[in-house]
Order: structure tokens, then C-alpha cells, then sequence
């Protein structure tokens, strides 16, 4: 009996651990790469993570802050940019681009909104400033933040960040 009451509360947790409220505030203990993959609008994101090879990077203990780019802030670059980055030959480029929009440590919206500026993980300064209520990172801005990762936390933004 006392083994399934042990199995029970196990399976219990479990279940819990992998439930999201309705905030989304829980990544069901999926880092930021599965987490970013499953919302289903960081499909451009996930591909050039794969080819800058940086998914691994992004799936590690971190913890990371990541200013997520939605699919349609890629569709805002200029026609052939994105394709351009996707190339082999180009793969340094994209790294320093798509780092560009990492920052090392878990910082939270109510934290980010007190700060001026961000080290990003490829060494460039992010500026951040508030605006109308909203968070601007350099030129973009954060349309949902907080969203939760086993590994760090997702601010998604509307513009592809440029170093």
C-alpha cells in the first residue's frame, strides 16, 4: 500500500509539473528551446537557431533571458536577408545576430523595466527603455513577457534585434 501511495503522489507531481496555468507562467519543465518551439510562432526562430548551431547552447542549464523574435518580426527584414543569413557561409553572422538577442541570467519584465541597457551573450549592450507602458528593447518591442522556461525565461518581441 505504502508503495502506491508513494507512486500516487509521484504521478501527482508529475502531472502538476507539466501543467501550465492560464498565464502560461509554467513551461511544464520544457527549456527555452521546446518551450519557444511549442508556443508555434518562433518557427523561423527554431530554424535559424538550428543553423547557427545554437539549439544545444539554448537547451543548456543556463540560466538565459531570451528576446524572442515571432516569425512575422522575421518577415519584417528586408527581402533575401533571412535567406542570405540561413546560408552555410554566413553561420558567424547569424550566431552573432541571434545572440544578440540572449542575455546571460533569468531577468523578469519588472526587472528589465528598471534597467537602461543589457549585455547581451555575443557582448553588445541592448538598450532598454520603457515607453506608453511597454518595453522597448533598442527597437522593438516586447509583446508578452515572462513566459517561463526550465532554464530561463522568454520575452517576445516584434523586431528582429541587429547588432
Amino acid at each position: 500500500m505504502k508503495k502506491l501511495t508513494v507512486l500516487a503522489v509521484a504521478l501527482l507531481l508529475s502531472t502538476i509539473s507539466f501543467a501550465a496555468d492560464k498565464k502560461g507562467k509554467m513551461s511544464g519543465g520544457k527549456d527555452i528551446v521546446d518551450t519557444a518551439v511549442a508556443a508555434g510562432n518562433f518557427n523561423t526562430l527554431a530554424k535559424a537557431l538550428q543553423a547557427a548551431d545554437l539549439v544545444d547552447t539554448l537547451k543548456g542549464a543556463g540560466p538565459f533571458t531570451v528576446f524572442a523574435p515571432t516569425d512575422e518580426a522575421f518577415a519584417k527584414l528586408p527581402a533575401g536577408t533571412l535567406d542570405d543569413l540561413l546560408k552555410p557561409e554566413n553561420k558567424e553572422k547569424l550566431k552573432a545576430i541571434l545572440t544578440y538577442h540572449v542575455v546571460s541570467g533569468k531577468v523578469m519584465a519588472a526587472q528589465a523595466m528598471k534597467l537602461n541597457s543589457a549585455k547581451t551573450v555575443n557582448g553588445k549592450e541592448l538598450t532598454i527603455k520603457t515607453e506608453g507602458g511597454k518595453v522597448m528593447i533598442n527597437d522593438a518591442t516586447v509583446t508578452k513577457a515572462d513566459i517561463h522556461a526550465s532554464n530561463g525565461v522568454i520575452h517576445v518581441i516584434d523586431t528582429v534585434l541587429l547588432p
